[in-house]
Protein backbone atom coordinates (compact mmCIF):
# COMPACT_ATOMS: atom_id res chain seq x y z
CA UNK A 1 0.00 0.00 0.00
CA UNK A 2 3.05 2.32 0.85
CA UNK A 3 4.47 1.56 -2.49
CA UNK A 4 1.29 2.66 -4.20
CA UNK A 5 0.57 5.72 -2.49
CA UNK A 6 4.10 6.74 -3.11
CA UNK A 7 3.90 6.35 -7.00
CA UNK A 8 0.54 8.07 -6.28
CA UNK A 9 2.17 10.94 -5.32
CA UNK A 10 5.02 10.94 -7.80
CA UNK A 11 2.38 10.83 -10.51
CA UNK A 12 0.64 13.50 -8.88
CA UNK A 13 3.86 15.66 -8.97
CA UNK A 14 4.35 14.82 -12.96
CA UNK A 15 1.12 16.00 -13.74
CA UNK A 16 1.78 19.38 -11.81
CA UNK A 17 4.62 19.71 -13.84
CA UNK A 18 3.13 18.53 -17.31
CA UNK A 19 0.21 21.97 -16.01
CA UNK A 20 3.11 24.17 -15.04
CA UNK A 21 4.58 23.79 -18.32
CA UNK A 22 1.40 24.54 -20.15
CA UNK A 23 1.11 28.15 -18.36
CA UNK A 24 2.79 30.86 -18.87
CA UNK A 25 6.29 31.16 -16.73
CA UNK A 26 5.87 33.33 -13.80
CA UNK A 27 7.71 36.02 -15.55
CA UNK A 28 5.70 36.43 -18.65
CA UNK A 29 2.71 36.66 -15.80
CA UNK A 30 4.32 39.35 -14.17
CA UNK A 31 4.59 41.11 -17.05
CA UNK A 32 1.49 40.94 -18.32
CA UNK A 33 0.43 42.73 -15.12
CA UNK A 34 2.70 45.77 -15.81
CA UNK A 35 5.57 44.55 -13.85
CA UNK A 36 8.87 43.93 -14.69
CA UNK A 37 11.57 41.84 -12.61
CA UNK A 38 14.83 43.85 -12.30
CA UNK A 39 16.65 41.55 -9.16
CA UNK A 40 15.08 37.93 -7.60
CA UNK A 41 17.28 35.35 -5.64
CA UNK A 42 19.70 37.17 -4.06
CA UNK A 43 21.75 35.19 -2.51
CA UNK A 44 24.19 37.64 -0.24
CA UNK A 45 22.75 36.59 2.67
CA UNK A 46 21.59 32.91 2.12
CA UNK A 47 23.03 30.75 5.12
CA UNK A 48 22.99 27.79 3.34
CA UNK A 49 25.68 25.20 2.70
CA UNK A 50 27.01 23.77 -0.52
CA UNK A 51 24.87 21.98 -2.80
CA UNK A 52 25.61 18.31 -1.94
CA UNK A 53 24.34 19.03 1.88
CA UNK A 54 21.08 20.74 0.50
CA UNK A 55 18.88 17.75 1.28
CA UNK A 56 19.79 17.61 4.71
CA UNK A 57 20.17 20.85 5.16
CA UNK A 58 16.41 21.47 4.11
CA UNK A 59 14.57 18.57 6.17
CA UNK A 60 16.40 19.74 9.53
CA UNK A 61 14.80 23.51 8.41
CA UNK A 62 11.67 21.79 8.97
CA UNK A 63 12.04 22.22 12.79
CA UNK A 64 11.08 24.91 14.03
CA UNK A 65 14.03 24.91 17.13
CA UNK A 66 16.44 24.44 14.61
CA UNK A 67 15.55 27.44 12.64
CA UNK A 68 15.32 29.19 16.08
CA UNK A 69 18.93 28.02 16.70
CA UNK A 70 20.16 29.43 13.12
CA UNK A 71 18.56 32.70 14.35
CA UNK A 72 21.39 32.69 17.35
CA UNK A 73 23.87 31.71 15.37
CA UNK A 74 23.49 34.33 12.89
CA UNK A 75 23.17 37.13 15.73
CA UNK A 76 26.07 36.00 17.41
CA UNK A 77 28.11 35.72 14.35
CA UNK A 78 31.62 35.53 13.81
CA UNK A 79 32.11 33.76 16.93
CA UNK A 80 29.14 32.20 19.52
CA UNK A 81 29.72 29.98 22.03
CA UNK A 82 27.34 26.90 23.00
CA UNK A 83 25.55 28.51 25.82
CA UNK A 84 24.42 31.41 23.20
CA UNK A 85 22.77 30.07 20.98
CA UNK A 86 20.99 27.27 23.73
CA UNK A 87 17.76 29.57 24.23
CA UNK A 88 15.39 27.46 22.81
CA UNK A 89 16.33 23.83 22.95
CA UNK A 90 18.60 21.41 25.55
CA UNK A 91 22.24 21.82 25.30
CA UNK A 92 22.12 17.85 23.98
CA UNK A 93 19.79 18.79 21.31
CA UNK A 94 21.80 21.72 20.22
CA UNK A 95 24.94 19.85 20.62
CA UNK A 96 23.44 18.09 17.58
CA UNK A 97 22.65 21.06 15.73
CA UNK A 98 26.13 22.34 16.82
CA UNK A 99 27.55 19.15 14.68
CA UNK A 100 24.55 19.23 11.88
CA UNK A 101 26.23 22.56 11.37
CA UNK A 102 29.67 21.37 10.97
CA UNK A 103 29.31 18.56 9.04
CA UNK A 104 27.43 20.99 6.17
CA UNK A 105 30.53 23.28 6.95
CA UNK A 106 28.89 26.43 7.75
CA UNK A 107 30.86 26.31 11.14
CA UNK A 108 34.11 25.15 12.60
CA UNK A 109 35.14 24.50 16.29
CA UNK A 110 37.79 27.52 17.49
CA UNK A 111 39.59 26.53 21.15
CA UNK A 112 35.67 26.28 23.12
CA UNK A 113 33.92 28.43 20.64
CA UNK A 114 32.69 28.11 17.03
CA UNK A 115 33.28 30.48 13.90
CA UNK A 116 30.41 30.82 11.55
CA UNK A 117 32.53 30.46 7.94
CA UNK A 118 30.10 32.27 5.69
CA UNK A 119 30.30 35.79 7.54
CA UNK A 120 29.02 38.22 7.51
CA UNK A 121 24.83 37.66 7.54
CA UNK A 122 22.70 40.48 8.34
CA UNK A 123 19.54 37.93 9.42
CA UNK A 124 18.28 34.89 8.94
CA UNK A 125 15.37 36.81 6.85
CA UNK A 126 17.20 35.84 3.06
CA UNK A 127 17.50 31.78 4.58
CA UNK A 128 13.96 31.80 5.78
CA UNK A 129 12.90 33.19 2.37
CA UNK A 130 15.08 30.78 0.43
CA UNK A 131 13.41 28.22 2.46
CA UNK A 132 9.90 28.69 2.10
CA UNK A 133 10.35 28.88 -1.81
CA UNK A 134 12.05 25.54 -1.59
CA UNK A 135 9.07 24.15 -0.15
CA UNK A 136 6.96 25.84 -2.40
CA UNK A 137 9.18 24.23 -5.28
CA UNK A 138 9.56 20.49 -3.73
CA UNK A 139 5.98 19.77 -2.10
CA UNK A 140 3.58 21.78 -4.52
CA UNK A 141 5.82 22.25 -7.67
CA UNK A 142 5.41 25.75 -7.84
CA UNK A 143 7.46 27.95 -10.00
CA UNK A 144 8.78 30.35 -7.23
CA UNK A 145 11.35 33.15 -6.68
CA UNK A 146 12.08 35.23 -4.06
CA UNK A 147 13.30 38.42 -2.74
CA UNK A 148 12.00 40.26 -5.91
CA UNK A 149 12.13 43.86 -6.88
CA UNK A 150 9.60 44.70 -9.10
CA UNK A 151 9.48 48.48 -12.09
CA UNK A 152 6.66 50.22 -12.45
CA UNK A 153 4.88 49.63 -8.98
CA UNK A 154 3.47 52.51 -7.20
CA UNK A 155 4.24 51.19 -3.79
CA UNK A 156 8.09 50.32 -2.00
CA UNK A 157 9.68 47.44 -1.20
CA UNK A 158 10.85 43.45 -1.65
CA UNK A 159 8.16 41.01 -2.66
CA UNK A 160 9.72 38.16 -0.25
CA UNK A 161 8.32 35.52 -2.68
CA UNK A 162 6.26 35.52 -5.58
CA UNK A 163 4.73 31.94 -7.08
CA UNK A 164 2.89 30.51 -10.09
CA UNK A 165 0.25 28.89 -8.65
CA UNK A 166 -2.24 27.08 -10.89
CA UNK A 167 -2.66 29.93 -13.76
CA UNK A 168 -3.25 32.27 -10.87
CA UNK A 169 0.12 34.28 -9.02
CA UNK A 170 1.09 33.85 -5.23
CA UNK A 171 2.83 36.53 -2.99
CA UNK A 172 4.00 36.18 0.26
CA UNK A 173 5.25 38.18 2.55
CA UNK A 174 7.86 36.22 4.89
CA UNK A 175 8.72 37.70 8.64
CA UNK A 176 11.30 35.72 10.51
CA UNK A 177 10.88 37.90 13.62
CA UNK A 178 8.29 37.29 16.57
CA UNK A 179 5.14 38.86 16.50
CA UNK A 180 6.36 41.74 19.07
CA UNK A 181 8.71 43.14 16.86
CA UNK A 182 6.00 43.62 13.86
CA UNK A 183 4.67 46.02 13.42
CA UNK A 184 1.16 48.17 11.85
CA UNK A 185 3.69 49.85 8.93
CA UNK A 186 4.68 46.33 7.99
CA UNK A 187 1.41 45.06 7.59
CA UNK A 188 0.17 48.31 5.83
CA UNK A 189 3.27 47.67 3.31
CA UNK A 190 2.19 44.29 2.96
CA UNK A 191 -1.66 45.26 2.30
CA UNK A 192 -0.05 48.33 -0.23
CA UNK A 193 2.07 45.65 -2.27
CA UNK A 194 -1.22 43.45 -2.67
CA UNK A 195 -3.61 46.12 -3.63
CA UNK A 196 -0.95 47.21 -6.15
CA UNK A 197 0.43 43.81 -7.85
CA UNK A 198 -3.05 42.28 -7.37
CA UNK A 199 -2.29 38.74 -7.22
CA UNK A 200 -4.93 36.29 -6.49
CA UNK A 201 -3.64 34.89 -3.89
CA UNK A 202 -1.67 36.84 -1.04
CA UNK A 203 -0.33 35.05 2.22
CA UNK A 204 1.26 37.04 4.95
CA UNK A 205 3.78 34.07 6.90
CA UNK A 206 5.33 34.66 10.27
CA UNK A 207 7.85 31.87 11.47
CA UNK A 208 6.41 32.00 15.06
CA UNK A 209 4.05 29.26 17.29
CA UNK A 210 2.48 32.09 19.02
CA UNK A 211 -1.05 33.11 18.60
CA UNK A 212 -1.49 35.16 16.06
CA UNK A 213 -4.83 36.52 17.06
CA UNK A 214 -2.69 38.61 20.23
CA UNK A 215 -1.31 41.06 17.87
CA UNK A 216 -1.04 40.09 13.99
CA UNK A 217 -5.02 39.80 13.48
CA UNK A 218 -5.86 43.22 15.08
CA UNK A 219 -3.66 44.52 13.40
CA UNK A 220 -4.81 43.88 9.88
CA UNK A 221 -8.24 44.56 11.21
CA UNK A 222 -7.37 47.54 12.21
CA UNK A 223 -5.38 48.51 8.94
CA UNK A 224 -8.05 47.17 6.40
CA UNK A 225 -10.27 49.86 8.27
CA UNK A 226 -8.13 52.49 7.93
CA UNK A 227 -7.86 51.96 3.80
CA UNK A 228 -10.99 50.89 2.97
CA UNK A 229 -13.29 52.61 5.53
CA UNK A 230 -14.93 49.57 6.65
CA UNK A 231 -14.67 47.00 9.40
CA UNK A 232 -13.43 44.21 8.30
CA UNK A 233 -13.03 41.26 10.43
CA UNK A 234 -10.29 37.81 10.45
CA UNK A 235 -12.00 34.28 9.93
CA UNK A 236 -10.20 31.41 11.89
CA UNK A 237 -10.07 28.61 9.59
CA UNK A 238 -8.56 26.17 11.58
CA UNK A 239 -5.44 26.94 14.49
CA UNK A 240 -3.54 29.80 13.83
CA UNK A 241 -4.66 30.11 9.97
CA UNK A 242 -6.68 32.95 9.39
CA UNK A 243 -8.81 34.61 6.68
CA UNK A 244 -8.79 38.39 5.72
CA UNK A 245 -12.75 38.19 5.02
CA UNK A 246 -12.83 41.60 2.48
CA UNK A 247 -15.65 40.92 0.50
CA UNK A 248 -15.15 42.71 -2.53
CA UNK A 249 -15.58 41.77 -6.18
CA UNK A 250 -11.83 41.20 -7.69
CA UNK A 251 -10.10 41.46 -4.66
CA UNK A 252 -7.17 38.93 -3.58
CA UNK A 253 -8.09 36.52 -1.28
CA UNK A 254 -5.17 37.12 1.99
CA UNK A 255 -4.53 34.45 4.28
CA UNK A 256 -2.51 34.98 7.99
CA UNK A 257 -0.52 31.85 9.27
CA UNK A 258 2.28 30.85 11.40
CA UNK A 259 4.77 27.82 11.29
CA UNK A 260 2.47 25.96 14.56
CA UNK A 261 2.76 22.10 14.05
CA UNK A 262 3.79 22.52 9.95
CA UNK A 263 4.77 25.13 7.44
CA UNK A 264 3.85 22.43 4.86
CA UNK A 265 0.61 21.59 6.23
CA UNK A 266 -0.70 25.46 6.94
CA UNK A 267 0.50 26.00 3.57
CA UNK A 268 -1.62 23.49 1.76
CA UNK A 269 -4.90 24.27 4.12
CA UNK A 270 -4.78 28.01 2.85
CA UNK A 271 -4.38 26.28 -0.97
CA UNK A 272 -7.58 23.81 -0.23
CA UNK A 273 -9.72 26.74 1.49
CA UNK A 274 -8.47 29.22 -1.79
CA UNK A 275 -9.98 26.52 -3.82
CA UNK A 276 -13.13 25.99 -2.02
CA UNK A 277 -13.94 29.29 -2.14
CA UNK A 278 -13.29 29.84 -5.50
CA UNK A 279 -15.03 27.09 -6.45
CA UNK A 280 -12.33 24.97 -8.24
Amino acid sequence: MSADLESLKLEIKRLKKILNELTPPLQVMIKRRGFRIYKKDPEDDLFIPQEKFIEDFYEMMKKYSFRLFLRDVIKNQPLFSLQQVTRYATKEVTAEYLSFLKEVELIKPEGSLYRVLRYPIRSFGETLEWFIAEILKREFVMETIRGVKLEKRLVGGDYDLISKFNGSILYMEIKSSPPKQIYNSEVAAFLDRVWDFMPELAIFFVDTELRMKDKIVPMFEEETRVKLGSDFICNRIEKEIFELNIDLKEQPKIFIINSKDSIINNIQTVFYSYFRTKGF
